[in-house]
């Protein structure tokens, strides 16, 4: 079984923040599965899965908070006895433009509390991650002011492309075919 995590926090004040884009793409998937509610499980929200490209795979939206996250996958991942590379982990990336995605194999959190978490918890380097760009803050905003923000009426409306992508890649993972590494880009018009 493949685990796919979105990471975000829970609570409406969140709904729709930058900080959110992992469960927002997690919505999105479940969606698009045709999956139903959730399980409160592995102090999340799990999706026990479905079959994507002859691949068993399940949804977890961690309610631990960003911080915590390491805690509901490592939860998960024992239960389930998935190795960490067949975990696949979505979250923001105030490095990247919104709208570029960037799947890498391996690697370190880069900053990413969620993700710090997650490779402590696991204890290894070696968890693959989708990366969604989010822009990097405006002048004189704090970085943890623009992450909890939301997205621009723009950023929402473009927001549809930005998961066809993630789709696209999730694909892409599930096929075997991300490699060590990918980087793609929303189109506009």
């Amino acid at each position: 079984m493949k685990l796919v995590v979105g990471l975000g926090n829970p609570g409406p004040e969140y709904a729709w923040s930058r900080h959110n884009a992992g469960w927002l793409l997690i919505d999105y998937f479940v969606l698009k599965t045709g999956l139903r509610e959730p399980r409160m499980k592995f102090s999340g929200a799990f999706w026990p899965g479905t079959r994507i490209e002859g691949e068993a795979v399940a949804f977890l939206k961690p309610l631990t908070y960003m911080n915590l996250s390491g805690k509901s996958v490592l939860e998960a991942s024992r239960y389930y006895d998935v190795p960490p590379s067949d975990i696949l982990v979505l979250f923001d990336d105030a490095a990247l433009p919104f709208g570029r995605l960037r799947y890498r194999a391996s690697g370190s959190a880069g900053g990413q509390k969620g993700m710090i978490s997650i490779l402590g918890g696991l204890g290894t380097l070696d968890v693959p991650r989708l990366r969604a760009g989010i822009d990097s803050p405006d002048a004189g905003v704090g970085m943890k002011d623009w992450v909890l923000g939301k997205f621009t009426k723009d950023q929402r409306e473009s927001w549809p492309l930005v998961e066809s992508l993630a789709w696209e890649s999730l694909l892409k993972w599930l096929a075997g075919a991300a490699g060590d590494g990918f980087t793609v880009q929303i189109t506009t018009k």
